[in-house]
């Protein structure tokens, strides 16, 4: 009987070390994985970096656009520019006109 009675007393001794051991446990669990923790705060950053790197080469894309858009303004219309887009929508060229067709600026 005297070996269980010791074997309930040092069970009663080691369950707060335990149960503190395993709530710290939880815990580091939850701040490296957990839907808030470290792995996805390092993966937001990620898409974040790479949402900027999108923005800029949008940006970039509707300047160029933007620049082209205002050489057709009725206001100051460039020659040039209208010409070049009339030909290209109507796929149209003259007789002495050499055609260089360049796919990567569409």
């Amino acid at each position: 009987m005297s070996i269980v009675l010791e074997i309930r007393r040092r069970a009663r001794l080691i369950i707060g070390p335990i149960l503190g051991i395993s709530l710290c446990a939880y815990f580091a669990y939850h701040l490296v994985q957990g839907d808030r923790g470290l792995t996805a705060w390092m993966r937001l950053n990620q898409e974040v970096r790479e949402a900027k790197t999108t923005l800029a080469a949008v940006e970039a894309e509707r300047s160029t656009l933007e620049r082209r858009v205002d050489l057709l303004r009725p206001d100051h219309l460039d020659r040039d520019m209208l010409d070049e887009r009339a030909r290209s929508q109507l796929n149209l060229a003259a007789p002495n006109d050499i055609v260089i067709f360049d796919t990567k600026s569409r």
